[in-house]
């Protein structure tokens, strides 16, 4: 993206095809007097129009044809999404239609945005920081109530906030020390050593809990990633369709019938859970089932929890068991005991009875399975969440440096080293927000967006 930012741009807002409306948004310096030799309507010039009004009118060709007629809406700089002076048009929900008015703009050397340019812009114009943009895509990507409470609360300077007042901490003691040092003949102390130690500790203690929440946030913004394991034939691959209420997985009595992963997504409360139903596990000579159970194996290892599911005629497998603790935490791990039909008298201690033929303890089951994401969630829906890799690699190395600065005070080492290292930290948790980034950091960022976004 390497346009100059004084251009005009536009681009369509809203999904491409057939519709009621669509929605066309312009941006820049000269939006208002454009508009206004190809847009006729009953109100005065649209650039002597309030902001934040809307008006009804015709959008004409060059020879003063209709095109189509439509509704203007005025957002003047800036109260508007990009801080620039902004036209939204509203048209007929016809793709042909969208692309004439386009086309009739770009006549006048207006260009087409580029992906994600007009959340960039609002960026650079200061209306939203870094942060806040990216939670912009997360909005509109959200599938699930959780995901999107999560980018709204990032959109809404949650994670922000909290970054910004450790970042403000530690540039309060940079420039300190650095203060003292043009001093150091003097001898003037501003803050002492043990003074400074102390907020570091602090600060680190604050970045582990923020980095803590990595976990949650990932789940929240992209979904559980659940494994259905088990031996053949307990029932997994039933257990699979009664999820989604359809034959999706082969259901036999010839074990080892799953032979590759099998990945559905279910949406329980809110929360997206991404189902993959595996191959039974046990030893084999047929290369495609093993193959299947390496497979196994390999998601087991990247779950977020594990359901392992029993036989009640096998309920007490400790083997497999054991085999499963050596791939994952025991904690991920979720016991069910299917068939439970065979066996009502059955007694169990901490195991989940269920019937999937019966459709009996289901309910219990997802109460568990959200228990288990509620188990890793030790925050409330207003904290300070982490759930993007930048960030998390962005506080990662804002710790590293701390913890050098440290060092560098318990081992008495001159100010000059420990304001370097803080002044590191400063500028990685300046990465999060964009008070320091790169135009490649940027590029990377923005381009993922939608091009009318």
């Amino acid at each position: 993206m390497n346009y100059p930012l004084e251009d005009t741009i536009i681009a369509l807002a809203t999904p491409a095809g057939a519709g009621s409306i669509s929605v066309i948004r312009i941006s820049g310096e000269n939006c208002f007097e454009i508009t206004d030799t190809i847009f006729k309507g009953k109100a005065a010039p649209i650039k002597d129009c309030p902001s934040h009004t809307i008006h009804y009118g015709n959008i004409l060709t060059q020879n003063d044809e209709v095109i189509d007629d439509v509704l203007v809406s005025i957002f003047k700089k800036p109260n508007s999404y990009t801080g620039e002076d902004v036209i939204e048009i509203s048209s007929h929900g016809n793709q042909y239609i969208v692309n004439r008015i386009i086309q009739r703009f770009l006549d006048e050397k207006i260009r087409l945005a580029e992906p994600g340019e007009f959340t960039k812009r609002a960026f650079l114009n200061g209306k939203i920081d870094l942060a806040q943009a990216e939670a912009v895509a997360d909005i509109i990507n959200a599938r699930t109530e959780a995901s999107l409470k999560g980018a709204r609360n990032q959109f809404d300077g949650i994670l922000s906030s909290k970054i910004e007042v450790l970042r403000n901490q530690l540039l309060e003691i940079s420039s300190l020390l650095e203060l003292e040092l043009d001093f150091a003949e003097e001898e003037i102390e501003l803050m002492p050593l043990q003074t400074v130690k102390t907020k570091i500790e602090e600060t680190i203690s604050e970045i582990d809990s923020l980095l803590k929440t990595y976990s949650f946030g990932k789940i929240i913004r992209d979904g559980v990633n659940v494994a259905l394991v088990g031996r053949p034939n307990v029932g997994k691959s039933s257990l699979l369709n009664y999820f989604l209420k359809e034959a999706r997985a082969i259901v036999s009595d010839i074990p080892g019938t799953t032979r590759d992963i099998i990945r559905e997504e279910l949406v329980i409360d809110g929360i997206l859970f991404r189902i993959s139903d595996t191959a039974g596990l046990r030893s084999t000579e047929d290369a495609i089932e093993k193959e299947g159970v390496l497979r196994s194996k390999d998601e087991i290892r990247n779950a977020d929890i594990v359901i392992l599911m029993s036989d009640i005629n096998n309920a007490d497998d400790k083997s497999i068991v054991n085999e499963l603790l050596e791939l994952t935490d025991e904690n991920r791990i979720l016991h069910i005991i299917n068939k439970i039909d065979l066996k009502p008298n059955y007694l169990l201690d901490k195991d989940i009875a269920v019937s999937v033929k019966k459709g009996i303890g289901i309910s219990k089951l997802f109460d568990s399975l959200k228990e288990k994401v509620c188990s890793i969630n030790t925050f409330s829906e207003k904290s300070a969440v982490v759930s993007n890799l930048r960030h998390y690699n962005s506080l990662i190395k804002t710790n590293e440096c701390l913890t050098a600065a440290l060092e560098s005070v318990k081992n008495n080492m001159s100010e000059e080293y420990i304001a370097v290292d803080l002044r590191n930290a400063v500028s990685s948790l300046g990465e999060i927000i964009g008070k320091v980034t790169s135009e490649d950091i940027l590029n990377n960022i923005f381009s993922k967006f939608c091009i009318g976004k």
